[in-house]
């Protein structure tokens, strides 16, 4: 498997990012997660919506927390046609008790504990933490990739303004 060292830091720390890196343009390569009630989801879902996935180290951590909230807060703006995927290490049932507590439901979150498909397949996966580096990903409805950002240092929540105008734009 391709290693990317040095990509990401935590806390300036640098860190080894595992798969191949996504591309613009590029079909989204397929994944599996698990959503808060076990059941597996597979990406081939997203097909005929715009979708924002967003990948986080924990759903429990401040910056996850905000990102993920903000995300729900534009999510339920934007439509029917857009659909927003939060996708983490994080246990289904962490998973589902946070989303409660939060109030987020307009975002769905899942778990990509068991395989790290998703981690693996849009080269996420930290090694050092078997955490999922912080990213946002905007697919079409072909599930063409049209805008990706790796968030450089994981404490930093991602440019919300440029992955919006990317989904406004599709629809």
């Amino acid at each position: 498997m391709n290693e990317r060292k040095g990509q990401i830091t935590m806390k300036g720390n640098p860190l080894t990012l595992l798969g191949e890196p996504v591309q613009t343009g590029q079909k989204a390569p397929d994944f599996e997660v698990l959503a808060n009630d076990l059941s597996v989801v597979k990406s081939s879902q997203l097909k005929g919506k715009v979708c924002i996935i967003c990948s986080v180290p924990s759903l429990d951590t401040g910056v996850c927390d905000t990102e993920t909230r903000k995300f729900n807060e534009h999510a339920a703006k934007l439509g029917s046609d857009v659909a927003v995927w939060v996708i983490s290490m994080d246990l289904p049932f962490a998973q589902k008790r946070w989303c409660g507590a939060a109030g987020v439901d307009a975002v769905k979150t899942f778990s990509d504990h068991r395989d790290a498909s998703f981690g693996k397949a849009f080269g996420v996966l930290i090694k050092e933490l078997r955490l999922l580096a912080r990213a946002v990903f905007v697919l079409d409805r072909q599930g063409i990739i049209k805008y990706t950002q790796l968030v450089k240092e994981v404490a930093d929540e991602p440019d919300y303004d440029a992955a919006l105008k990317a989904v406004k734009e599709l629809l």
